[in-house]
């Protein structure tokens, strides 16, 4: 704790704003101590830190209302505090300093004046008082206000660093953004001698880049990172760094996705749009002693760890240099401190909906040159299914069925509803739908209930809501080409004969007929599996396009079968997951 103090004294008596590389700044009101302002609108207080010229500092809280005049009587009593300690003599000592032992003691004068000079009036609120560039003036001390300056309020290095792999850090700050942060890689200096132990000084690697992959040549060095906020009007915040807590390890060579990066190197024209549809195996189950010894008994232990795999997933997202990206399976936190802090240095903004009382949930990420989010539709399809009208005519067939309800009620599923609009063209906007169906292999009943809510819904956003736009569904349907819910997607409308209906043994028989309005495709047609483990493969994921709207421009194809084998099946050490993605280049009719 001392050390983080003594660090943030020292930050605060330090220079004002960094300036960017090759900025001037000199002269007196580069000399000028600091006075830093934190004021938000939607916070009742501002916050002024400043350091006494006797090195004691003073953090006040004002309310944004009151008059200046009263913070000002406030920072004098303060300094006064702070001249009374520091002037703590014999009384030989005062007697010979005499009047001038008396006036050091007394209250300094307090006064603010504006950027131009002009004194600013007692009676003006805080919040308007305290300006950037304003000076404050405590006795014969001088300090420059600095209000909001960009500042990072987390800075970290993934805990897994591989040769050949982007190092993508989580960067937040405030009054800043990340693509305004000044960036500086350091990485260990080996030894003159040579040797294996590396050596303590650091050596820079690279400067300006907020993604760094290291070389092989960095196997076994540590890495140093520091960072400058700033913002967009070139205003910089005091730097900090932060070291890798491991050292660079080698990669794991060749992966099942390099060969497809060879189609997805450069982002789609402005007509086009590149969709990806992952289920990137979730943490939380990826970590089970069944998933070690039953699920996945050929994957080496590391492999199977996140912070392994998230360097292989960072990798692969990032080279498909996709528009629309849709997840399954994705850990709240991997979401937070990984994904979404890694794609947003490619371009892409990401949202996320946790399933109801699980770890785990869905992500969407789109590019931000290309869209921007209109809205979001996010439902659980349980809860959906008892209280929006627009299910009624659905959850009163279902009530017929009390078995069949009660465990599609007791689903944790989720369906992810984005809607996004070009950024060159208003006119074409996207419905883009994401969702994880139900797992058991004889839940086929419970999926033909859900996908039933889904479509609904994604009809009420499509149709209703905006009408006649384009649909994008994505996820892990856990179904087969052969499925009932296959069959309903696509060709609109499913039996109550249909034997999916009956999935789960006669006592479960849930018939009901049913339909949508969409023409919807399978983009990728159906391949021979997108799902790869030891007792089982299949086809199971789809990015359903409508085919009114859109249509196919390039599949991107998947790895070879030998590139899936490589290790005997999925995930291994050179693929994160047990599923594989699917990508396609879509364009409007």
């Amino acid at each position: 704790m001392w050390r983080r103090l003594r660090s943030a004294l020292r930050s605060l008596r330090g220079s004002p704003a960094v300036p960017p590389p090759g900025g001037g700044g000199g002269g007196a009101a580069a000399a000028m101590e600091r006075a830093v302002v934190r004021c938000v609108p939607s916070e009742p207080k501002l916050s002024l830190r400043f350091v006494l010229p006797d090195g004691s500092a003073r953090h006040m809280q004002r309310d944004q209302g009151e008059p200046l005049g009263r913070a000002l009587a406030r920072i004098a009593t303060n300094a006064a505090k702070g001249h009374g300690k520091a002037g703590k003599k014999s009384k030989k000592a005062r007697a010979e300093e005499g009047a001038e032992g008396e006036e050091a003691a007394a209250a300094p004068a307090v006064r603010l004046f504006s950027r131009d000079g002009a004194a600013v009036a007692e009676e003006v609120p805080n919040a308007a008082a305290w300006q950037d560039g304003a000076v404050l003036h405590i006795g014969a001390a001088r300090y420059r206000v600095e209000r909001n300056p960009p500042a990072l309020t987390e800075l970290r290095l993934p805990r897994s660093l591989l040769a050949g792999f982007p190092v993508c850090p989580k960067v937040s700050a405030e009054f800043a953004a990340p693509q305004h942060c000044l960036f500086r890689w350091y990485r260990e200096q080996r030894p003159a001698g040579g040797g294996d132990a590396p050596g303590e000084a650091w050596v820079e690697a690279a400067e300006g880049e907020r993604v760094f992959t290291p070389s092989n040549a960095l196997v076994g060095l540590r890495l140093k990172l520091r960072c400058t906020p700033g913002d967009g009007e070139q205003r910089y915040g005091p730097a900090r760094e932060v070291e890798s807590s491991g050292p660079v390890e080698a990669g794991p060579g060749a992966c099942t996705f390099d060969n497809r990066h060879l189609y997805t190197k450069k982002v789609c024209g402005q007509g086009s749009v590149r969709a990806v549809s992952y289920n990137i195996l979730a943490d939380t189950y990826a970590q089970t002693e069944f998933s070690r010894t039953v699920l996945y008994p050929y994957c080496a232990p590391y492999a199977l760890e996140i912070d392994y795999r998230q360097n292989l997933l960072k990798k692969e997202l990032a080279g498909y240099s996709a528009d629309i990206i849709c997840l399954q399976e994705v850990d709240k936190s991997v979401f937070l401190d990984s994904l979404a802090p890694a794609l947003d240095a490619f371009g892409l903004e990401g949202l996320f909906k946790i399933k109801e009382k699980q770890h785990e949930g869905l992500a969407t990420f789109y590019r931000r040159d290309k869209f921007s989010l209109l809205s979001q539709h996010d439902i659980a399809f349980s809860e959906a299914l008892l209280s929006e009208p627009l299910h009624k005519e659905l959850c009163d067939q279902l009530a017929k069925y009390p078995l069949v309800q009660e465990k599609v009620l007791q689903r944790s599923s989720v369906l992810q509803v984005s809607v996004l609009q070009s950024t060159t063209d208003p006119s074409r906007k996207l419905c883009v739908a994401n969702t994880h169906l139900y797992w058991h292999p004889k839940g086929g009943n419970i999926r033909l209930i859900q996908i039933a809510v889904a479509l609904s819904h994604i009809k009420h956003v499509a149709r209703d809501l905006y009408p006649s736009i384009p649909v994008i569904f994505c996820g892990d349907f856990n179904s087969t080409p052969s499925s009932g819910t296959y069959s309903f997607i696509s060709s609109s409308v499913i039996a109550e004969d249909h034997e999916d209906w009956v999935s789960n043994g006669e006592e479960e028989r849930c018939s009901m007929a049913l339909s949508h309005p969409f023409k919807l495709l399978s983009a990728c047609g159906e391949p021979a599996y997108t799902n790869y483990v030891g007792g089982f493969h299949g086809c199971l994921d789809y990015i359903f396009i409508d085919k009114n709207a859109l249509e196919v421009e390039q599949v991107i194809p998947l790895p070879t079968h030998e590139e899936v084998t490589t290790h005997q099946a999925l995930p291994s050490v050179s693929h994160p997951s047990d599923h594989i993605a699917l990508i396609c280049d879509l364009k409007w009719k």
